[in-house]
């Protein structure tokens, strides 16, 4: 078929308006597990601290002759432990014309473009606190920076691959992580080593409630042959569902949630006690207004926080993991 002739088409004509939607579609992920699931605090200081201590080991001949002296037994002291805060950032300018004219999508350009920032920082900082740096003190020229979730934990709750070195603290065995852990070997990760973790990590006196991991290592855990048989209820009519992931592993330490993590490093499964970790926060999120220095609007997203760790030994890690 053809067009009769002298007809006049869309593609002859002017003035057609266009057809914009006026939805803006974004589907970069803004979910934060980690610091959605572990405590808020406050930092007074750009070093801040906390005490950590432990009960002596239990004794078995612990027997007392009757009427006996009591004897002199030296009391161990706390162990002091600290971190940095960090300062992490976005910046906005929208001149004024860009402010002005009419938009698809949104009314203001600046209201889009901080909360757009505002879900970046929140991103920066999910991978900064679960991350293995070290802290950095910071000078002049030198930003400061936390140490991070994966740097805090070291033996006996660390399980790493082969080569694989625990990071150290400043003043040995207290301080604050001023190196970070060393990446050993990578494995696949098994349940038995899940196991070995969990076990560590009771042990040590923690109790893991969440095991976060990254994505491909999330389908690893669907796939321990653990759970023998999957069913779910269907109403009568409905459609049967495919169970084919596991939320929650049951095991001889207790229940755990299986939380995937985009943010992480994908070659650690994190062991969290979660009732003794925190954001640390010396000043919450804050919009700074900037000086004008011409047509444009210009603002500031900041916020200066830390990750504390109240006892590393209530938390653990599987590292060394295989990824894609």
């Amino acid at each position: 078929m053809a067009q009769p002739t002298g007809s006049f088409s869309t593609y002859q004509g002017k003035g057609i308006r266009e057809n914009l939607a006026d939805v803006i579609y974004n589907i970069s992920p803004t979910d934060t597990p980690f610091m959605n699931n572990i405590g808020r605090d406050t930092a007074s200081n750009t070093y801040y601290e906390w005490q950590t201590d432990s009960l002596a080991a239990p004794d078995g001949n612990n027997a007392a002759v009757e009427g006996d002296d009591a004897p002199g037994v030296a009391s161990s002291p706390t162990t002091r432990l600290g971190n940095y805060t960090q300062i992490s950032r976005k910046t906005v300018t929208i001149t004024g014309t860009m402010e002005a004219v009419n938009k698809a999508g949104r009314r203001s350009e600046l209201a889009y473009q901080l909360a757009k920032r505002g879900a970046e920082l929140k991103r920066d900082m999910e991978t900064i606190l679960t991350s293995s740096q070290a802290a950095v003190a910071g000078s002049d020229s030198v930003a400061r920076k936390t140490a991070g979730f994966e740097a805090f934990i070291m033996a006996p709750t660390a399980l790493r691959g082969a080569t694989g070195a625990d990071g150290t603290l400043s003043g040995g065995t207290a301080g604050f992580p001023n190196a970070a852990p060393t990446d050993g070997t990578q494995r696949a990760l098994t349940e038995t080593l899940l196991k070995q973790g969990l076990q560590a990590v009771w042990t040590a006196g923690g109790d893991t409630d969440i095991v976060m991991v990254g994505a491909s290592n999330k389908q690893v855990i669907s796939g321990f042959t653990g759970i023998a048989t999957r069913f779910r209820d269907v109403p009568a009519g409905k459609q049967a569902q495919i169970i084919g992931a596991a939320d929650v592993y049951v095991g001889d330490f207790g229940q755990v949630t299986i939380v995937p993590n985009r943010f992480q490093r994908a070659r650690s499964a994190l062991l969290l006690d979660t009732q003794y970790a925190a954001v640390a926060y010396l000043r919450p999120f804050q919009t700074i207004e900037l000086a004008r220095t011409g047509d444009s609007q210009k603002r500031e997203l900041l916020v200066e926080y830390g990750l504390k760790v109240h006892n590393a030994q209530a938390q653990g890690i599987v590292a060394d993991l295989l990824t894609p």
